[in-house]
């Protein structure tokens, strides 16, 4: 039976090929943010908020990968590939029983997957969101949570982007949009029945 809740994590694309050293899609920040989100998921798990693993799989052959990425695709190395270690989640964050994976085709968690309607199940009202990279994957899921007419909060020391400018300017757009920002002490202080976002 599900444990209806107000509140619910995303930890967007927390996948070895993306976070760790010398593998594929790398990002050169996401390491970093390991432990913050370690916290989000322990907090989270202590109010039995619904927590969701958004990840992206791409076939071994690069059919269903975006034609922007296809070329680094090819010529730097397959990344996220079902079944490989690159694809799976990097062991610091790994699900614990009760927690969902959703595998995205695109950018945004929502296109083309079934978060929306798990959503909506478990009454869902307050989207908080951590993971990498802010100006691809995050971004793009934040906002379509807020086309669903969700209150969207992002962690801000718990997201990643290539570069210090990068970020600041991505969090600009999403703050003037109306998605809100917060650390992740100030997370903590919520209680599952307060409004988040």
């Amino acid at each position: 039976m599900l444990k209806k809740s107000k509140n619910a994590v995303f930890v967007i694309d927390m996948q070895n090929d993306f976070v760790l050293p010398d593998l594929p899609g790398r990002y050169n920040t996401a390491h970093k943010v390991v432990p913050a989100i370690q916290n989000i998921l322990e907090f989270a798990r202590e109010k039995s908020w619904p927590v969701f693993h958004i990840v992206r799989e791409y076939r071994e052959d690069g059919s269903d990968i975006e034609n922007t990425r296809l070329n680094d695709f090819i010529s730097k190395g397959k990344a996220a590939v079902p079944g490989t270690f690159g694809c799976e989640i990097v062991k610091e964050l790994k699900p614990v029983d009760g927690e969902y994976r959703i595998v995205k085709p695109r950018f945004s968690g929502f296109m083309g997957t079934e978060l929306d309607f798990m959503l909506r199940r478990f009454g869902v009202e307050n989207v908080i969101i951590c993971g990498t990279q802010i100006p691809n994957c995050v971004r793009a899921t934040a906002f379509d949570a807020v086309s669903y007419e969700y209150n969207v909060t992002v962690i801000e020391d718990a997201i990643s982007a290539k570069s210090e400018e990068v970020a600041a300017a991505n969090i600009i757009d999403m703050k003037n949009i109306g998605i809100n920002f917060l650390t992740v002490n100030q997370l903590i202080q919520y209680d599952e029945d307060q409004k988040v976002a």
